[in-house]
């Protein structure tokens, strides 16, 4: 009975051939050990299984069978009970198919490893629309009934630590290079702490290189151990959105085997600057980038501003979406605290950087490196179809250091920004209501959890 049931699933409509994948790798890695199987949830937090090598084929024929429920689960993995996805429904698995292109070695594992993406559906196949990679493809799509593409490209910034045997991070880490002699060791974009680390960071490139993940330049951050990478564009956000999940993945496993912790966690220190995810995104129809066209395309490009400045308020949870995430929306995170776009100015949310006409582009420097990449990306282009579709112009663009302008303040609080989600019918038409539904259960869990922490601080000023 079981083998008849598993043999009704289908495969989602529209699927490619992945013979020749599977073929391809198999003859590059034939004493292949283990297959790992990643699943993106909703808060980008990567859940799955190890197979056997000799599984291979059986996922790519009949999929992997994991739980709806893995969709509803909090940043700690626990079960969020309001989602309505756990035993009330008899936590009823569905089935998650490889996402195509995905299969890759890993070469800092100790054994012959595989990894590959998954995306789940339903046993009918269609979609299920609580898996954010789903919820950025239905994006991609709106976009293309109206002749429209995107390309994006991601930047992530991370501190790196020595590791704890303990795994005990109570108390504050301490970045590598902290001890360095000064007053304030920023020693941003500095050669020698990339050199310093060059066998992690040629590590870093290889294992780039071994899983087709276009990383492009490293650079030394604006505080003690703090470092960045960039990413090429890719003509698909899928394919975009992927590369950042991966990336993430990819620095903190090549880390942990120097023994280092490599961590996007957005806000680690009051008193350093917190880890973004920027995105730099494009739009295109048939004739090309529609920002560079030398009739229109300043104008379009105004458009697409106007609508993420519109957007901003109720979008804030997809680019912020965890509680630390909220303290780095404090001036001197280097993180943009107001509602205000300019040309080439790092203290703005939307930053158009200098370049040839060929290359305009809107840089959306909200996001917290911890963010979920595909929602991330679905409110970036939700925002930008919406500017683009309405043909209205943005503000003035602001000039200097915008942490001192008068414009509108982006909320530190999550509440508010759950808040202004929730109530808003343009997200939900972004996210779907699936989605929408989701996010706002499991983060207001999440933030009640925090909210019955007692810190040291409390006990310090009134035990």
């Amino acid at each position: 009975m079981l083998q008849t049931h598993r043999t009704a699933w289908q495969r989602p409509a529209g699927g490619v051939d992945w013979q020749e994948e599977v073929a391809r790798f198999e003859a590059e890695y034939p004493d292949l050990d283990t297959l790992e199987v990643i699943l993106p949830d909703s808060n980008g937090v990567l859940r799955g299984k190890w197979l056997p090598g000799s599984a291979l084929r059986k996922v790519f024929e009949s999929g992997v069978a994991l739980p709806f429920s893995l969709f509803g689960l909090d940043v700690w993995g626990r079960e969020v009970e309001e989602t309505g996805m756990h035993i009330e429904t008899g936590d009823k698995d569905g089935v998650c198919w490889p996402v195509p292109g995905s299969l890759r070695a890993v070469p800092w594992a100790e054994r012959p490893t595989a990894q590959v993406l998954l995306s789940m559906h339903d046993r009918d196949g269609t979609a299920f629309m609580c898996d954010p990679r789903h919820v950025l493809a239905r994006m991609a799509n709106r976009l293309g009934e109206h002749g429209l593409t995107a390309t994006a490209a991601f930047e992530l910034e991370f501190y790196l630590f020595e590791d704890k045997d303990d795994g005990d991070w109570s108390s504050a880490p301490t970045p590598i290079f902290s001890t360095h002699l000064g007053p304030a060791r920023q020693n941003m974009y500095a050669l020698s702490d990339l050199e310093a680390l060059m066998p992690l960071v040629d590590e870093i490139r290889r294992s780039a290189d071994a899983q087709d993940i276009p990383a492009d330049a490293a650079v030394s951050e604006a505080a003690p151990g703090q470092f960045e990478l960039n990413l090429h564009y890719q003509r698909d956000p899928l394919r975009a959105a992927d590369d950042a999940v991966l990336l993430r993945r990819l620095v903190a496993g090549v880390a942990r085997k120097h023994n280092l912790k490599a961590s996007f966690m957005a806000k680690p220190f009051v008193e350093w600057p917190g880890n973004g995810m920027h995105v730099h995104v494009s739009m295109e129809d048939g004739t090309g980038n529609i920002f560079a066209d030398p009739e229109t395309g300043e104008t379009r490009l105004g458009y697409a501003i106007r609508g993420l400045l519109d957007t901003m308020p109720e979008a804030h949870l997809l680019f912020v979406s965890t509680f630390n995430g909220f303290r780095r929306m404090q001036p001197g995170s280097y993180a943009p605290t107001s509602i205000c776009w300019g040309y080439d100015n790092r203290s703005v949310a939307l930053r158009v950087p200098a370049g040839t006409p060929a290359s305009a582009r809107i840089e959306h420097r909200i996001a917290g490196a911890d963010a979920n990449p595909y929602l991330v990306l679905t409110g970036v282009l939700a925002g930008m179809m919406q500017g683009v579709l309405g043909e209205l112009p943005p503000p003035p663009a602001v000039d200097g250091n915008a942490y001192e302008k008068t414009a509108p303040r982006l909320t530190p609080w999550m509440d508010e920004a759950i808040d202004a989600f929730a109530a808003s019918q343009r997200m939900k038409d972004a996210v779907g209501e699936e989605m929408h539904k989701v996010l706002v259960d499991i983060k207001r869990h999440e933030l009640f959890a925090f909210g019955r922490e007692i810190s040291s601080l409390e006990r310090q000023t009134y035990l």
